[in-house]
């Protein structure tokens, strides 16, 4: 049987995007087989190839010039350095989009315009063009001309709102997530958008403009916190690591460590209660179901934080396991990449670098049994393949290149 070629095997993209949110988007393009084109500013690039240390090492152990931030969103794409500033960078970023099936772009909004490079300028050379524009507030509304970044936008969403301890606690106040989740998570929603608009062009020939926002998606990604409020109508606070829905969904300290315990339903804690040897808990009327304990969790979290100090975590863990009862451990990053189960999944991979050689990076998580995820290469050093693009997409002659580049 002959393999199947990549998912988006054959699908051009245009990246003028940088830092986090329209890279991600970009990378999971370019790992599901996309041939992804980045266009970077001469001289510095994106922004985040200066957000260091750390920075990648060489064979040697050595510092490269490419930051470890950089190298987390970037994998499987090609760098060419224009100046779009300039009329004739703006041509030819122009004429690699009439070859190009997405355009992908996180200048603030209208900022493309004076180039000739945004949407209705680009739709006219290319009608087929599905073109993704992501920003920190959309194109429309009173704040779409501010600039938009991770860490604000997680305070204006709500997240810090609901993130972090009670604020009766010691350690209280709102608390931004350990990574930038509204890039993140933008991202993802941007891929799932540019797909869609892909399989649409099937039907329609025609492409379309993607208007993405880090606040909207901020926002939408609250969940069951945004139905807790719209259906009470009150804004639901910190918690820290406990669950607003569920009881016991927390950490606990154990006599050595911490764990997490997180009962789903009430099977699972009437096994939970027998494991810790408080049966009657679960028999208790007012902790039999996990409505009551969720208006009972004051009486109910010191017992079960009392009983949880008393054994090792590892001890608990075991029989929790044993129990059906879900529980973990809370990780540092070097325990997570030795845990068996990341091993199993080969989420540590390690990929050919002009500067390094090989550097480490972490799998893509879409696993496709027929089309699997592609790793051709890690992220490109700045302008490495700008003589190799504009040559074969756009056949310039030397002379033109050289001039284009001085």
């Amino acid at each position: 049987m002959s393999k199947r070629p990549a998912a988006l095997a054959g699908v051009r993209v245009l990246d003028l995007t940088r830092v986090l949110a329209g890279p991600w988007c970009t990378q999971n393009l370019a790992d599901l087989g996309a041939e992804v084109i980045k266009i970077e500013r001469p001289g510095s690039g994106d922004d985040t190839r200066g957000w260091g240390p750390p920075y990648v090492k060489d064979a040697e152990g050595r510092d490269t010039t490419e930051a470890a931030y950089y190298a987390s969103a970037n994998r499987n794409k090609q760098s060419v350095a224009l100046d779009i500033a300039s009329p004739r960078g703006a041509e030819i970023v122009r004429e690699l989009a009439r070859q190009s099936d997405i355009f992908v772009e996180n200048f603030k909004a209208g900022g493309l315009r004076k180039y000739g490079l945004d949407y209705e300028s680009i739709k006219a050379i290319n009608p087929g063009i599905i073109y993704c524009s992501i920003t920190g507030f959309g194109q429309s509304g009173p704040y779409a001309s501010r600039p938009g970044y991770d860490f604000m936008i997680q305070g204006m969403g709500g997240l810090m709102s609901i993130t972090g301890e009670r604020d009766d606690l010691p350690g209280g106040g709102p608390q931004k997530a350990g990574v930038a989740v509204a890039d993140l998570m933008t991202g993802m929603y941007s891929t799932v958008a540019v797909l869609a608009a892909l399989y649409e062009r099937k039907a329609s020939g025609l492409g379309q403009h993607i208007d993405m926002a880090l606040l909207d998606c901020q926002v939408a990604m609250l969940a069951n916190q945004n139905m807790n409020y719209l259906t009470s109508g009150v804004s639901p606070t910190r918690a820290g690591n406990a669950h607003q829905n569920l009881v016991p969904y927390q950490v606990f300290t154990a006599a050595d460590g911490h764990l997490i315990v997180a009962v789903g339903n009430d099977s699972q804690f009437r096994a939970y209660c027998g494991v810790i040897a408080r049966p009657d808990l679960a028999e208790d009327p007012r902790f039999r179901l996990n409505p009551g304990r969720v208006v009972n969790r004051e009486a109910l979290i010191p017992v079960l934080a009392d009983v949880m100090k008393t054994r090792p975590r590892d001890v608990w863990l075991a029989e929790l396991e044993a129990a059906g009862v879900p529980a973990g451990p809370i990780n540092t990053l070097d325990q997570v990449h030795e845990d068996p189960q990341v091993i199993a999944r080969a989420l540590r991979l390690d990929l050919p670098h002009s500067a390094a050689g090989a550097m480490p990076a972490v799998a893509s998580p879409l696993r496709l049994s027929a089309t699997p995820v592609e790793y051709r290469h890690g992220p490109p050093l700045l302008g490495e393949h700008t003589v190799d693009v504009l040559k074969e997409r756009l056949n310039l002659s030397d002379d033109e290149i050289k001039e284009i580049l001085t």
